[in-house]
């Protein structure tokens, strides 16, 4: 090994460095402790940790009254702020909740209900930043760990309107966390059909953030933005609309079905969204401006349900573009359901033994900024250049060598991504079937754990000879 294969960039450093946790010890330690993680995110802490000397030093952590879950999550959360404030292009912040189940945890005595009630734990509502561009995942731009109330069966409307336990205002809460848009800077709110409230989307709107959200409720209308627009039903009106255009989008795995591409037909208009006449959130109660986007699935396959988006946002979509756009937009929502598997799978986040919540949440920050990392490795594959770009623009030339050597034997600095990739999912256990197959996330994942392996060995093996 030469000069050129050092120990890569600290991982730890660059997400966590700026920690405010009052003591540059503690800073220190949490950056050798995500090093540690990165390099192995499966298992329990102790196998996290590598050996007992960091799994103390994790307990020790934890343990102090600074290490809280937002002070863990601030460097990495004010690195994606300004990485999507540089960006030129659009930027979209796609927004969604995932449980997170600690029932078995006796021990955490106020979690709140998941699941039916019947089990405990947090309603995890992460907001991810990714370019709108590429799909590339720029990090974490909020996470809340909410707790599901206890709520009276006879609870009235104007008393469940003042709660602000309300699961509904997560929505709302997770948009404005990122704080005022830079000027030049277009950022898009994206969300699923739990976020179609008239509270949520006022709050857009009076907030001047953009937004696209699939609609759940068939509200009414008044057609176009004029005063004197024909009333109706917002989603009687969508599937009236004349299909002004084709196009194919990408589906997302459920229920056991693999994730597929349908063939969809769409069309928009501009609709004046009337106000619910029983006020359930706390909202101006004046029409909203908007506009409904229908994408309807064209001879789907036998036995599969059929895609039918219909979306609402308020960025103009009457015209081919503007509904592009919104398409556009909304396909890359399956992004955040990836990262929670992420989260789950790839870095157990469901795992950790804790008898106190507030040692266990600063965990669950780390590991969810470990999980961004997972996510991007299978971004960089899954690029048009990835055939043609080097791969020692993406990972540190050492990882580059070392898998070259154990893949084909010899040092090869010029690999590109692509192969990089392919070697990397071969050593975490991919047999490719057939030549459009693709490595997800989780077998890179294996094969990068590995990899760590190797390449420390390989470092400890340089350092020994030069002594």
């Amino acid at each position: 090994m030469d000069a050129a294969c050092s120990a890569p960039m600290s991982f730890g450093e660059e997400h966590f460095g700026q920690a405010p946790l009052g003591n540059l010890g503690r800073v220190n330690r949490l950056i050798k402790t995500a090093n540690a993680m990165a390099e192995h995110p499966g298992g329990s802490l102790p196998d996290k940790m590598h050996n007992p000397a960091g799994y103390q030093g994790l307990m020790r952590l934890v343990k102090q009254p600074t290490v809280t879950h937002e002070a863990v999550l601030h460097t990495h959360r004010q690195r994606t702020l300004d990485k999507a404030g540089s960006d030129t292009d659009v930027v979209l912040f796609l927004h969604d909740g995932t449980e997170l189940d600690y029932t078995g945890k006796k021990s955490l005595k106020d979690l709140g209900q998941i699941g039916n009630g019947s089990g405990r734990g947090y309603i995890c509502h992460n907001s991810l930043a990714v370019s709108a561009a590429t799909g590339e995942v720029l990090g974490l731009a909020n996470q809340i760990l909410h707790r599901r109330a206890h709520v009276p069966k006879n609870e009235s409307a104007e008393a469940k309107r003042d709660r602000e336990t309300r699961e509904s205002l997560l929505w709302i809460q997770g948009c404005t966390a990122s704080g005022p848009i830079p000027e030049g800077c277009t950022w898009v709110d994206v969300c699923d059909r739990g976020a179609d409230t008239f509270e949520f989307l006022d709050s857009e709107v009076a907030t001047g953030r953009v937004f696209v959200t699939r609609s759940s409720h068939n509200r009414e209308i008044q057609i176009g933005h004029g005063p004197d627009g024909k009333p109706g039903q917002l989603h009687d009106y969508a599937l009236s609309l004349a299909k002004t255009g084709q196009r194919k989008v990408k589906v997302a795995g459920r229920n056991g079905q693999p994730a597929r591409e349908a063939i969809v037909a769409y069309a928009g208009a501009a609709v004046s969204v009337l106000p619910p006449k029983k006020k359930r959130g706390k909202h101006r109660g004046v029409p909203l401006l908007l506009w409904v986007v229908i994408a309807a699935e064209v001879d789907p396959p036998a036995g599969v349900e059929p895609v039918l988006w219909i979306l609402l946002t308020n960025h103009p979509a009457e015209t081919k573009k503007g509904i592009v756009a919104a398409l556009d937009w909304y396909e890359r929502r399956w992004i955040i359901e990836d990262y929670h598997k992420a989260q789950k799978t790839g870095c157990g986040i469901e795992s950790p033994q804790f008898t106190k919540e507030e040692r266990l949440q600063p965990v669950i920050a780390l590991l969810s900024v470990i999980a961004v990392m997972l996510l991007n490795l299978r971004w960089h594959n899954r690029q048009p250049d990835a055939e043609t770009t080097p791969a020692r623009k993406v990972v540190p030339e050492v990882y580059v060598a070392v898998l070259s050597v154990w893949r084909l034997k010899e040092r090869l600095p010029n690999w590109s991504v692509k192969e990089l990739f392919l070697a990397l999912a071969r050593l975490g256990g991919y047999l490719p079937r057939n030549r459009r197959g693709q490595p997800g996330w989780l077998v890179l994942w294996r094969g990068w754990m590995k990899l760590q392996d190797m390449v420390e060995y390989a470092l400890a093996a340089r350092l020994e000879k030069s002594d």
